[in-house]
């Protein structure tokens, strides 16, 4: 495939907002995770909460919008320089030429919890509540497109924990058949009850900060950020980050738990190398999906082992975060993309004994190595996958 480079990139996670915050915790090994202290969710775990969302209400002409999962997307907006970066892109492109894909799982539901408490004796709604602007699933991208004076295709990406991961893919092909000159791509996910509660339904909620690849693991811990991404086509003789392939997959083992053997996994990883023209031996580092779970952690190890085996380290950094959910594909791309730039590995946050039945050659301390290539994976209920190659332009 035809790379696309990676000119602009923002993040707002529990580490803070913007990539320096990023990289300073990662570097720092200084996990953003806390004490459970959602209003309305009395559970015992630990949660990735972002700073400042309650501090950033929407108003003006966008008031409308005022939801958690807005004022998020808005602190990712802000982060990095980012809607400046569009704004460039806007003048080089028009505002039409550029498209705009996120990926998001339960988009303002908090919004839409909020108001089923304050229903009325009859059962209505509160008059205040407005579904289309806030939970709505294209309300993230209406939104968006609207704070950043885009006009070009627009979609939102809803297949679960790969959703941020997939709009790579979704940009790419859409750029390659000339419908757009450029993409703003990302995700955003907020915390809420429903995916509280529901994966402690699923028994899936550790009680402690989560552990990837630790022996005794035993949940996740659920996070909430915002990222995006600009795309464009490489200008000549430039050298700059950049997406260099992309593999999707659905392997439909089950309904919430992946193949055993990983083989969906293993399958979006190959496509991923092989769109790219990639050994697995030119590959520098894998970032993990690695939630944290028994199930998950070992079908991937068997799936980064079965096609690189133990010479490429790899780690999960939901250790730092949390699972994000929908947000999870960006925000591990670009601590991916930092991984390049920097020339630095994560190790795993949080793993007191490494699980010895795992093969692959999983990264507990963080490494300085000079990277060219990092694989970055995300894995979705369903068995639904993708993998995505990031790194530099010769």
């Amino acid at each position: 495939m035809t790379p696309l480079a990676v000119t602009a990139f923002s993040l707002a996670s529990p580490l803070g907002s913007g990539t320096a915050a990023t990289l300073g915790a990662l570097r720092a090994r200084r996990g953003g995770l806390r004490p459970n202290d959602l209003e309305g969710a009395p559970l015992e775990t630990w949660i990735g909460r972002v700073a400042g969302v309650e501090q950033t209400p929407i108003g003006g002409d966008l008031a409308a919008f005022d939801c958690r999962n807005n004022r998020l997307a808005e602190l990712g907006l802000r982060a990095d320089g980012f809607e400046d970066a569009v704004a460039r892109a806007r003048g080089r492109y028009g505002a039409r030429r550029i498209a705009l894909f996120l990926g998001t799982t339960t988009a303002g539901i908090a919004e839409t919890e909020k108001a089923f408490a304050q229903r009325g004796a009859d059962g209505a709604l509160p008059g205040w509540f407005r579904y289309r602007e806030t939970h709505n699933l294209f309300s993230l991208c209406d939104y968006v497109q609207r704070r950043l004076g885009l006009a070009g295709p627009a979609a939102t990406v809803s297949t679960a924990c790969s959703s941020s991961a997939k709009v790579f893919a979704s940009a790419h092909r859409l750029i390659e058949a000339g419908f757009a000159d450029a993409a703003v791509v990302g995700g955003v996910d907020s915390l809420c009850l429903m995916t509280l509660y529901g994966f402690r339904s699923l028994e899936l909620l550790s009680s402690t900060p989560c552990r990837p690849c630790d022996a005794a693991r035993d949940g996740l811990s659920i996070g909430e950020a915002a990222g995006f991404a600009l795309l464009e086509r490489p200008r000549p003789g430039e050298r700059s980050l950049a997406l260099l392939g992309y593999g999707e997959s659905s392997d439909a083992y089950h309904m919430a738990s992946p193949h055993p053997e990983g083989a969906g996994a293993a399958d979006a990883m190959r496509s991923a190398l092989e769109r790219a023209g990639v050994e697995p031996a030119q590959v520098g580092y894998v970032n993990l999906h690695g939630t944290g779970t028994p199930s998950n952690d070992s079908a991937e190890d068997a799936a980064v082992f079965g096609l690189f085996g133990d010479a490429v380290p790899c780690s999960s950094t939901k250790g730092w975060t949390g699972h994000t959910l929908g947000a999870a594909g960006i925000v591990e791309a670009v601590i991916s993309l930092l991984c390049v730039r920097e020339g630095f590995i994560p190790g795993s946050l949080n793993v007191a004994s490494l699980d010895p039945a795992l093969k692959s050659r999983v990264a507990v301390a963080p490494q300085e190595l000079p990277l060219k290539r990092v694989l970055s994976n995300s894995f979705g209920f369903g068995g639904n996958n993708c993998s995505l190659l990031l790194g530099t332009l010769a």
